[in-house]
């Protein structure tokens, strides 16, 4: 049984509410969205609502951006050998493709990219890279989505006589690389206002100031904003400030004249509709994630800088079989790992979780991970063997630090790296029953009570009789949704199944017609949640849901999506 979700109303202040209820003449409700993300005035509702390509920040202010717009000039001045290296993500391809796509039109030079193999080489810059660089007589390295943290690889490049220039957007250490120019705007004496661009953000910023440099129309660059929208879905960075106006733009053009990769990738991820933000992520991204995760991210790139129709569809066709095989092998591994845990009577005590069996696939034990929370909510991790190791991926839950955590069993570990959600560690095999007790140890002694517990983050209370057209068609307008602008969620109290019309269906779902005393009558369906039918049929119940359009036969209307049901009070 999945835990029972705790639901949290957001706070907002009642005052800023106000003000924009008075400036903007729309209702209270709208406004206390808008509050919630940060919306205090007039002026500011109208950079969220109307962004502006005019809005984009002078990439100069980046530190390091003159001296790395300076030192691309001279190697391309001098004929020198250029690599363009990227992470294997979507955010490192699309940044590589988008950069290297910029200067090939540039530069009739030699020009190269490089993206290190999953599994031979790992995460971020890696000395086969370098040494590949330096055995072709490549000279400068402009790293994408990494770097950052590679301060001893950078200078071994460095002694080869090999210059880097790193763009990167990952939290730097105290001791940066010896890098010819940093560009990430996390340094801690960068000026630049925003600081959470993707990686591939940063490399759309580099090529905006080498246009800008090199006097050419900086509107010619923004025909690459389709790859930066989807490096920001799928990198799960906020999308406010800066990353709107390129989400914004990124999926307009999308919709209106995408790129041909991303046009077929479209076409066979069943995309007909107006694309959003989560057809990117749940899409476009795995397909593009795929090639990394089975094969070689090189295939992911080589489509995005394809031009040729046919060799287009052809390389697509790969990435979506490579995603299909991925999706078999998540499926074979999550129960696996499911049966494990069920088989272990150990399991109901425990406050993390952390299996392994040495088949694994490694390119799927994080999307595994973040399966089994859904089951056991609490901090996880899935390993594999790999070269002899026990390797494998971390996920956290809300408001736990499982970097912090695998720190404090640092000792036992190869290597370890990641963020406050995420993170990757390696180990040898003998070690995995100790790291098991010793995860589990620190888990148990720092997690609360409410980290837990899962928690639906509730915008607003509304009554079902505002589930009109004039409220959506407002609520449409916060589009693009995503971290620090997801989709609105409310909730409704004291509702009752409409006349015995709430059904089951296909065992899972629940099919709800709901309405409250006023007479307001609203449908929609609970996905997954058939287990709670009693409490629908019986009622009166209380409902968390996003409101949504259902096109049928031609017609359009509104319907809700319920994503938790609890007996009223």
């Amino acid at each position: 049984m999945r835990p029972e979700k705790r639901w949290i109303i957001k706070p907002a202040d009642e005052q800023i509410i106000q003000t924009l209820t008075d400036a903007l003449h729309v209702h209270p409700v709208i406004c206390r969205l808008l509050a919630i993300r940060g919306i205090t005035d007039y002026e500011s509702s109208k950079k969220f609502f109307r962004p502006e390509l005019t809005d984009l920040i002078d990439p100069f202010k980046m530190k390091g951006m003159r001296r790395a717009v300076e030192r691309i000039s001279e190697a391309i001045e001098w004929h020198e050998r250029i690599m363009v290296y990227g992470d294997y993500d979507v955010d490192g391809t699309t940044a590589v493709a988008v950069v290297y796509s910029y200067l090939k039109a540039n530069y009739n030079g030699d020009l190269t990219y490089y993206l290190p193999h999953r599994y031979r080489e790992g995460y971020g810059v890696s000395k086969a890279g370098i040494d590949f660089a330096h055995g072709n007589g490549y000279t400068l390295i402009i790293t994408l989505d990494c770097g950052i943290k590679s301060a001893e690889l950078i200078t071994y490049a460095q002694s080869l006589g090999i210059d880097v220039i790193v763009c990167d957007h990952h939290l730097p250490d105290a001791h940066l690389p010896p890098a010819v120019a940093i560009l990430n705007p996390k340094q801690a004496d960068c000026p630049y206002p925003y600081k959470e661009l993707s990686g591939c953000g940063i490399g759309f910023k580099l090529i905006m100031a080498l246009a800008m440099h090199w006097k050419q129309p900086v509107p010619d660059v923004y025909k690459y904003l389709d790859l930066v929208a989807t490096s920001i879905a799928a990198d799960i960075v906020p999308i406010d400030g800066e990353n709107r106006v390129l989400a914004y733009y990124g999926i307009k053009r999308i919709n209106e004249d995408p790129s041909p990769a991303i046009a077929i990738l479209k076409q066979l991820g069943g995309v007909t509709k107006t694309l959003v933000v989560s057809d990117l992520v749940f899409v476009i991204g795995p397909r593009v994630n795929a090639a990394g995760r089975m094969d070689d991210a090189r295939k992911a790139v080589e489509l995005f800088i394809e031009t040729d129709p046919e060799k287009v569809i052809t390389l697509a066709a790969v990435l979506h079989s490579d995603n299909d095989d991925r999706r078999e092998v998540d499926k074979t591994t999550t129960e696996e790992a499911l049966a494990a845990l069920i088989e272990d009577d150990q399991t109901p005590l425990r406050k993390s979780t952390v299996v392994y069996k040495e088949n694994w696939h490694k390119g799927v034990v994080g999307i595994v991970a973040s399966r089994l929370i859904d089951h056991y909510y609490r901090p996880t991790i899935v390993l594999t063997s790999a070269n002899g190791k026990a390797t494998g991926s971390a996920r956290s839950v809300s408001g736990f630090n499982i970097y912090e955590a695998i720190h404090e069993c640092r000792d036992l570990l190869d290597n370890y790296g990641g963020h406050f959600f995420a993170a990757g560690l390696t180990m040898s095999v003998e070690k995995v029953p100790a790291f098991i007790d010793r995860f589990e140890d620190v888990v148990a002694n720092s997690i609360t009570t409410d980290q837990q517990t899962p928690e639906i983050e509730i915008d607003a209370e509304i009554p079902l009789s505002l589930i009109k057209p004039a409220i959506y068609n407002i609520v449409k307008q916060f589009e693009p949704f995503g971290p620090a602008n997801m989709k609105p969620v409310f909730v409704s109290r004291n509702v009752k199944d409409y006349q015995g019309n709430s059904t089951v269906v296909r065992d899972a779902h629940i099919r709800i017609v709901a309405y409250q005393e006023n007479g307001a009558i609203t449908e929609g369906i609970a996905f997954g949640l058939a287990h709670k039918f009693d409490i629908v049929s019986s009622g009166p119940f209380d409902m968390v849901y996003c409101i949504e359009e259902n096109e049928h036969n031609g017609t359009t209307r509104l319907q809700v999506r319920v994503i938790d049901v609890k007996k009223s009070e």
